[in-house]
């Protein structure tokens, strides 16, 4: 298994952008984005009609307005959410402290379980509603259908993203179990320290010989030719 925390390689690795794109998780990701858009925009489109004999619109799907508004609230929430994910987990080996991608894979977990569970809500009562809309003969139909279908392929992706913060979340527990040591804790990446150079002379250091006799000179000599 490569050395790393919470599923990806230790920091300062260089940023592999075709590898990236490759990752299944990134792939779950660019798909619920796209199904995301596909259905807030199609309602925001084409959901709401105008009847002739009222003057406000109406949601296509039997007149509920509130389903409508919910397809919107979610789509648009998955949106953005898959864009903040898409950039952390672009900078995710680039983080050096395991507590922060801690944070990060839990804050997926959490989001990506419960927007399941919501896009399955969503798709509970959207195709609820189109099923007891009585009359379509104004309805654009299709774009129905299509918000329908992808409030249900909205379920597989994010369900699989779940399983995929799941499983890295799973894997950073078991390297903390196998001795993880956190670089932004690790000491011994550091230099050792070396005890000051002293700034004394060494022990047992004698005076030059020759500092008394240049102090106390003795008679002067003339010398002998």
């Amino acid at each position: 298994m490569e050395s790393g925390a919470y599923g990806a390689s230790l920091a300062g690795g260089a940023f592999d952008l075709i590898d990236f794109v490759k990752q299944p998780q990134t792939i779950m990701r660019f798909l619920s984005w796209i199904f995301s858009i596909v259905v807030f925009a199609t309602i925001t489109a084409e959901g709401y009609i105008n009847p002739v004999t009222k003057k406000e619109t109406e949601c296509m799907f039997n007149n509920n307005d509130s389903a409508c508004s919910y397809g919107v609230g979610i789509g648009v929430l998955a949106f953005l959410a898959c864009v903040v994910f898409i950039i952390l987990d672009a900078y995710f080996p680039q983080i050096s402290n395991a507590k922060e991608r801690k944070y990060i894979v839990v804050g997926d977990l959490v989001f990506s379980g419960a927007w399941s569970f919501l896009w399955f809500i969503c798709f509970c009562v959207l195709a609820n509603q189109w099923s007891k809309t009585p009359n379509r003969t104004d309805i654009a139909s299709d774009a129905a259908r299509a918000v329908v279908a992808f409030s249900f392929f909205s379920i597989v992706t994010w369900v699989l993203l779940t399983v995929f913060a799941y499983r890295r979340y799973h894997q950073g527990v078991s390297d903390f179990d196998q001795g993880y040591s956190d670089p932004a804790n690790d000491n011994s990446a550091y230099p050792p320290t070396y005890p000051p150079y002293p700034s004394s002379g060494p022990e047992g250091y004698q005076q030059s010989p020759f500092t008394h006799s240049q102090e106390q000179p003795g008679d002067y000599q003339p010398p002998a030719y």
